[in-house]
């Protein structure tokens, strides 16, 4: 699990590439969950909050303005 601080320390770019790798273990946590195959079966929940965070902070950063660097 990631904290939503830590996400925020990330750059732009590192966080596009982190959500890109979440997303296909998402998918591969989904697979394996339909095959019987997943142990953990909360990693699904997890991993969609992770990306969730990671998508907000996008979002948060698409939607300042220009001179406002936080």
């Amino acid at each position: 699990m990631m904290n939503a601080k830590d996400l925020r320390e990330r750059s732009s770019e590192d966080l596009a590439t982190l959500k890109a790798s979440i997303q296909k273990d998402l998918f591969s946590y989904r697979m394996k969950n339909w095959t019987d195959q997943l142990e953990d079966t909360s990693l699904l929940t997890k991993t969609r909050r992770d990306l969730a965070r990671i998508e907000t902070i996008l979002r948060e950063r698409e939607n300042q303005p220009k001179g406002a660097e936080s």
